[in-house]
């Protein structure tokens, strides 16, 4: 049996930058310290922040007024960022903000306000119900949301405005493409902008090129990560033999048996840690047929 990694996997630069950020913090600052809901999107990252001394806190009881912040506590801003109310809440308590914001979403953030101060009408590419989209779209006054290219197509657009056209950060490349061609082929009022983060796009490229040149491709990541379930997505297009696990517990190993080839990735969360259990399983198995 042959094992392969994708070209690029596991965590980015934005993740890494976040957990540096909090470990920083858990030796510089005193008091409580706390995130706002997950700082990344994966269980074992936030146990590790637990266990350094963050206490998770949520955006719902900080909007309800039930929160326990106090003077001189911390808080860390999650890496997909937060809404702006909920940002205007914080700020009016005495209390330390750090933002570990990916850029990328802070950029799109940016472009929406600039976009919206032309007179553009904002048409945002998403998943709704993701934290980062919630953060995004909060800081525009009129923005409109679709998770895909069949749902667009349902939309009346207004040929006598301007729109610009902003997505999440780990939308499928392939699928912006296509409501890009849409567009461009249908309307000539749109501005679209290519923002999905560079390390998504690489990450994508490099699992479609894996599933390729494998017999079954395991995708490691958390199921409330959206790159992962892209990757996951991305995978099946080129190998339906793909699934995606959080951990080596969830590794059915009696699976293997029927492929030669497997191939790993992760997603831009996922610890290599975790990365390594996983082929240690494998290995080890593998050893012992």
């Amino acid at each position: 049996m042959e094992i392969l990694r994708a070209e690029k996997m596991g965590f980015c630069f934005g993740v890494k930058k976040a957990i540096e950020l909090c470990y920083k913090l858990a030796m510089e600052e005193s008091g409580k310290k706390y995130i706002l809901g997950m700082l990344v999107h994966n269980k074992d990252v936030i146990n590790e922040m637990e266990q350094i001394g963050f206490e998770i806190i949520d955006e719902n009881d900080i909007l309800m007024g039930k929160d326990s912040l106090k003077s001189g506590d911390t808080v860390v801003i999650r890496a997909h960022g937060t809404t702006k109310e909920i940002m205007n809440r914080l700020e009016e308590k005495n209390i330390k903000i750090y933002d570990a914001s990916c850029i990328f979403v802070n950029r799109i953030k940016e472009l929406l306000v600039e976009q919206e101060k032309q007179n553009n009408e904002i048409v945002f590419i998403g998943d709704k119900n993701h934290p980062e989209v919630k953060g995004i779209i909060s800081f525009g006054k009129k923005v409109v949301v679709f998770r895909d290219l069949d749902e667009l197509k349902l939309f009346e657009f207004d040929r006598e405005k301007s729109y610009s056209v902003l997505t999440q950060t780990t939308l499928n490349k392939k699928k912006f493409i296509e409501i890009k061609e849409y567009l461009e082929k249908n309307y000539s009022n749109f501005k679209i902008f290519d923002r999905i983060c560079g390390a998504t796009s690489e990450r994508q490229e490099a699992t479609r090129n894996l599933a390729r040149k494998t017999d079954l491709v395991i995708v490691i990541g958390d199921f409330k990560s959206s790159n992962s379930k892209k990757l996951l997505e991305v995978a099946k297009t080129e190998n339906p033999n793909s699934i995606l696990i959080q951990n080596e517990e969830e590794l059915d190993i009696s699976i293997l048996k029927r492929y030669m080839k497997i191939g790993l990735t992760a997603g831009a969360s996922t610890p290599e840690e975790t990365i390594k259990k996983i082929e240690n399983k494998i290995m080890r198995w593998n050893l012992n047929v």
